[in-house]
């Protein structure tokens, strides 16, 4: 296969992945419906450079040399189980907290967002970063599709399409949500929206921490 199929074959694998739900997509979800475009799409920036960041560490064998060691990689499960787990427990105490309030799309981005947009990106490089299904997914797909003698030019070309592809996802998803039509609807959705991630949040993480936790105890 010559370098052009293999980033075909990269990209197309890559996009079907970005659809599929899981923390990042709710992550951005839950947030550009509350907080508005503003938080989504700082949200998508920070969530993009995450999977730039685990796509080269896995093209330089970084990330599948944290796989082989067991003590490293589950505590890098361990971190991001209970970064997951801190999301889904605050997520449903305030939904708890706040259930019989009105939700104010537009007071939230004010608040939230346009103040300091750092904190969205921040969280959305911390959620990718600490997830450990990206961690073995790019090593896989990275170690399956890229091979070793492909061209520089080639890697880093594969590095800006995985990069250019999350960014254009995540942030079109922000843009589509945000839109006045969508965000009337998600207005009134808000509590329900932020209950459903929060169990999301919980779930992951509480699962990663088990299998964390069993590993540990069968070793």
């Amino acid at each position: 296969m010559n370098e052009a199929s293999i980033l075909m074959a990269l990209a197309t694998v890559h996009f079907v992945a970005l659809m599929s739900p899981g923390p990042d997509f709710a992550l951005v979800v839950q947030n550009a419906a509350r907080f508005g475009r503003r938080t989504g799409f700082y949200i998508a920036l920070g969530l993009s450079l995450g999977i730039f960041l685990h796509a080269l560490l896995s093209v330089t064998g970084i990330s599948l040399l944290v796989q082989q060691h067991p003590l490293w990689f589950s505590l890098m499960q361990a971190a991001g189980g209970s970064y997951l787990l801190y999301l889904g427990v605050g997520a449903l105490y305030a939904t708890w907290q706040h259930w019989s309030e009105p939700v104010n799309v537009l007071k939230g981005d004010h608040t939230a967002a346009l103040g300091q947009p750092h904190k969205a990106f921040t969280k959305g490089l911390v959620t990718n970063l600490l997830n450990p299904k990206a961690l073995v997914f790019f090593a896989s797909l990275m170690s399956s599709l890229v091979p070793v003698g492909m061209s520089l030019a080639g890697k880093s070309t594969g590095l800006l399409i995985i990069w250019s592809e999350s960014l254009l996802w995540f942030g079109l998803l922000a843009w589509l949500l945000t839109k006045p039509v969508f965000q009337r609807r998600l207005e009134a959705l808000g509590r329900y929206i932020d209950l459903a991630c929060g169990v999301v949040f919980s779930v992951l993480g509480s699962a990663i921490l088990y299998r964390v936790i069993s590993f540990a105890v069968h070793t």
